[in-house]
């Protein structure tokens, strides 16, 4: 997994009183006054609202996918196999924008938090199943070595020995349903006929369909303790903590999500690192051709919190006092500022096409819209700091 500096960090979000802009022509809301205070406190309890929608949104996701998986496992065939990539396809888009909500040691990526066992990557494929070359690679065709598939074998066997060793969540399951992408104009195209059990292509047929179901049960509970520690009404979960600590603490931890996702990791590890390596390895969904849609859900993800407003899968929209209604009250420039530089990042993020790994090399011509993209992220996460900064707050970017 390629591991952002947060952890090591531990959360450094040191809530400090920094200068203001000084070419803000505005006369600022008083820090202390009521009118500010009261949407701090308004935008946090809007933002936790966001949260638990989108993780209910990839939960439900996540339960499309497995039962998909469970009926394909159970009786193979061309057109269940299809529907597990759609599935997988479409739990995507509402996980891709719940990355937001990392980068501040919250309970997806704490020290126990679930995020490396979720959305680990890159992924060296040899580590799980048969690769072009050699057959009898991986996890799946060694069962002397690992005798029965499960939960506990699969965790226990994620980044062991190397990041690269990656052994369950998305990446491992997008593997186990499109194979290697050995094409420039497709997809990974692995044949349904590896799940076979009877006439079927591949070894170890039917250990490949219970490595597969093993990783979207362990998905399925991941995001479940996901949705249980943001839920409302509760006493004792993260969300209590989060609503009812020191406001800006919680609003902190909000732009830091924010700012770290836009240059740290989407422009950086998500995007830099393949536009100078142009390797396909190097790319986040490489097997399914997905790295499009993980930019523009990551973007998407940004510019939500900032704006307080998250779209459901059903259509139906959580909204409230936001980021951007804060800052209006402190500094209305800086507002505006940042407001435009998170709009022109998701508009130029939205506009790479697919396959992003044919977009990065030299040559193509969609290669000019990658590196606009990533710029555009840097100059928004600069913007978020600077917007920290105006409401006396400090946070990580990179």
């Amino acid at each position: 997994m390629k591991k952002t500096l947060l952890l090591a960090l531990s959360f450094v979000v040191l809530v400090s009183a920094c200068k203001k802009d000084d070419d803000d022509p505005a006369t600022p809301t008083d820090p202390g006054s009521s009118d500010l205070a009261a949407a701090k406190q308004n935008a946090v309890a809007n933002y936790a609202a966001m949260v638990h929608a989108n993780y209910s949104d990839a939960l439900l996701g996540g339960q499309v996918l497995k039962a998909a998986i469970d009926a394909f496992v159970a009786a193979p065939s061309a057109n269940g196999f299809d529907l597990c990539k759609q599935a997988w396809l479409a739990a995507r888009g509402p996980y891709g924008q719940t990355e937001v909500y990392r980068f501040y040691n919250g309970p997806i990526d704490d020290e126990d938090g679930p995020e490396g066992r979720m959305n680990a990557w890159p992924m060296d494929e040899v580590y799980v199943d048969y690769v072009v070359g050699d057959a009898a690679a991986g996890i799946i065709n060694h069962p002397e070595t690992y005798p029965v598939i499960d939960q506990d074998l699969i965790v226990s066997l994620n980044e062991a020995g190397g990041e690269a060793n990656i052994s369950t969540g998305y990446h491992a399951i997008e593997f186990l349903l499109w194979g290697q992408d050995l094409s420039a104009v497709s997809a990974g195209e692995r044949p349904y006929t590896d799940y076979l059990t009877t006439g079927g292509t591949a070894a170890n047929q039917d250990r490949r369909g219970a490595y597969l179901k093993a990783c979207v049960t362990l998905l399925v509970e991941d995001l479940q303790s996901l949705v249980d520690a943001w839920a409302p009404g509760s006493s004792s979960n993260y969300r209590h903590g989060f609503e009812h600590g020191d406001v800006n603490t919680a609003l902190t931890a909000m732009l830091q999500g924010m700012g770290f996702l836009s240059k740290g990791e989407l422009a950086g590890e998500r995007m830099e690192v393949a536009y100078n390596t142009q390797l396909q390895e190097d790319e986040h969904s490489c097997f399914s051709d997905n790295t499009h849609t993980d930019i523009h859900m990551n973007a998407k993800g940004i510019q939500n919190v900032y704006l307080g407003s998250y779209t459901r899968v059903d259509g139906s929209v959580v909204s409230g006092t936001s980021i951007k209604d804060v800052l209006t009250l402190v500094n209305s420039s800086l507002a505006q500022q940042t407001t435009d530089a998170i709009a022109n990042a998701t508009a130029q993020a939205m506009a790479i096409p697919a396959p992003f790994d044919q977009d990065i090399l030299a040559g193509n011509p969609n290669r000019e819209q990658v590196h606009t993209a990533i710029l555009a992220l840097k100059a928004s996460g600069d913007r978020i700091a600077a917007a920290a900064a105006g409401l006396g707050l400090t946070i990580v970017i990179q």
